[in-house]
């Protein structure tokens, strides 16, 4: 049935998942959803870019029935999280990597435990990773997913000899990525006006990265070359004079595919498309502004070397492109990052929205994760 008790999404999520706000002790009221009692062990939830706490509406309960307090933050710049800022030209350290496995840290402690197992989708992935890395006194164990880890950034860093951003501007047609466009000033106000409206936008972009575009079939790219990644779909590697929501739309699906979309129906899409419309989309760009500029790989340099030594593994959707969108990262995670590996779970029927597509399959594989 229906909760009524809970700060979004109350039409679609279940009895038994509660919302609250609490202080992280670094600079945020965290906005969470959680679910089992709070003196059992828990189990941090950790959403990535456009998404929500709320992505993870199938997953807490079953998770939560095996035993523990299952908690899934509004992560720094999103949802009804507050104490972040959405000015383009803020301070941009707040929303660096290491600040936030701070947050996470804080949220952990917030709900009152002091250790957790850590899951982390899309953006939320590198965030686990390094939370499992730099505290695995309390992150115990690590899931990634979507998004593989690579590992360490090496101490210095070896030059490109050539300029990527000006060898896609090259090709035919001119190309650009997409990471470097969600860093420009233009980004955010190309998604909130865009023609089609927030809602039909954010429609088309989850079909366009989900399994139900029947063109997701990814496979390894050999290298890191233009020519190479601009194999990937236009969701990652657009065409230069194109915005986000220009470059999905012609794989807007039609009303019979809509309505057929069990996984995301129009009343759990519109959860998006609504809070969005009213935060912005501006506080999840910021991650990729550090992730780009260089400044965050500094800072993370402090730990070359280290691996995550936790128990960990990796899950995705078979049809979903985040596995290979970095050459390299998938292979390095399973032989050097990762030095306690338990194994990859590519889902099929699922693309890069797993935990949504497929929310069984992975209940599944996390539920032998955890118990093990």
């Amino acid at each position: 049935m229906p909760n009524p008790d809970v700060a979004y999404g109350q039409d679609t999520l279940v009895d038994g998942i509660r919302s609250r706000h609490v202080d992280n002790g670094n600079g945020l009221n965290v906005h969470l959803l959680e679910a089992g009692a709070p003196n059992r062990p828990c189990v941090l939830l950790l959403h990535g870019f456009p998404e929500l706490a709320y992505s993870w509406r199938h997953i807490l309960l079953p998770i939560a029935e095996l035993g523990y307090h299952v908690v899934a933050p509004d992560q720094r710049g999103y949802g009804h999280t507050t104490g972040w800022s959405s000015d383009y030209d803020t301070d941009l350290r707040p929303f660096a990597l290491i600040n936030l496995v701070r947050d996470a840290i804080g949220v952990v402690h917030a709900t009152g435990h002091e250790k957790a197992d850590v899951v982390g989708h899309d953006f939320g992935s590198p965030v686990a990773a390094w939370c499992a890395l730099i505290r695995p006194d309390i992150f115990r164990s690590v899931v990634m997913m979507s998004s593989p880890f690579g590992g360490s950034p090496p101490l210095s860093a070896q030059a490109p000899t050539t300029d990527i951003h000006e060898d896609l501007a090259e090709l035919s047609p001119p190309r650009k990525h997409y990471q470097w466009y969600y860093t420009t000033p233009e980004a955010e106000r190309d998604m909130l006006d865009c023609e089609q409206g927030v809602h039909d936008f954010l429609r088309a972009y989850y079909h366009h990265k989900s399994s139900d575009w029947e063109a997701n079939q990814p496979y390894p790219l050999e290298s890191s070359t233009a020519k190479e990644i601009a194999r990937l779909p236009t969701y990652y590697v657009m065409e230069k004079d194109q915005t986000m929501p220009q470059t999905v739309s012609p794989e807007m699906p039609s009303k019979d595919v809509v309505d057929a979309c069990r996984w995301l129906p129009d009343a759990s899409l519109n959860v998006y498309s609504e809070t969005f419309a009213r935060t912005g989309f501006q506080g999840g760009l910021q991650w990729y502004r550090c992730s780009t500029g260089g400044e965050s790989a500094r800072d993370l340099r402090t730990f070359t070397g280290r691996t995550i030594d936790v128990p960990s593994a990796y899950i995705a959707g078979k049809h979903d492109w985040g596995t290979y969108q970095k050459p390299g990262s998938y292979e390095a995670m399973q032989s050097r990052a990762c030095s306690d590996f338990r194994g990859s779970h590519l889902i099929p029927e699922a693309g890069h929205w797993v935990q949504q597509e497929q929310p069984g399959y992975v209940v599944e594989v996390l539920t032998d994760f955890l118990r093990g």
